[in-house]
């Protein structure tokens, strides 16, 4: 399985050093050249800047050929790289964490995992610790509402 990635969940993946449940559970990671320059942005954690400057096999970027539907504008550039790669190679899942990109990828039928979706996969599948990965992410800048965490609590006791 091929998916496409936007910054945020490569991001807290490797503040949690969990960034390798992507291979484990999707195989190959592809993401637009707008979420690799994020990813390199001063102003990102230097664990991830450092991490995205030496690419492991199972991450590729690409460029997106084309310009992303009016729809898309209103989502900063590496959510509409992301969908619009997607799109392009015929890819059905993309991840991403914020809500507007969410709904658009969804929109336009595109599966979405986010960070908190991506852990979860891993715990069932018994790769990882859900709440110790959880209590990681907490100490990160990541935002949830708690009836998102209230709800992924409840899933995964």
């Amino acid at each position: 399985m091929i998916v496409v990635a936007d910054s945020s969940p490569l991001n807290y993946l490797v503040l949690i050093d969990e960034v390798d449940l992507l291979p484990a559970l999707f195989g190959e990671v592809l993401i637009p050249q707008a979420v690799f320059q994020e990813l390199k942005h001063p102003k990102t954690p230097a664990k991830v800047q450092q991490w995205i400057s030496h690419l492991p096999a199972w991450l590729e970027v690409r460029t997106v050929a084309s310009a992303p539907g009016p729809a898309l504008m209103k989502l900063d550039i590496g959510e509409r790289e992301a969908i619009q790669l997607a799109l392009e190679l015929g890819i059905s899942t993309v991840l991403l964490d914020e809500t507007d990109g969410r709904r658009e990828a969804e929109n336009l039928h595109l599966e979405v995992r986010g960070t908190l979706g991506i852990l979860e996969r891993g715990a069932r599948l018994g790769k990882i610790d859900f709440r110790q990965a959880l209590g990681k992410l907490e100490q990160s800048n990541f935002r949830m509402s708690p009836a998102i965490k209230a709800a992924f609590l409840k899933r995964n006791p």
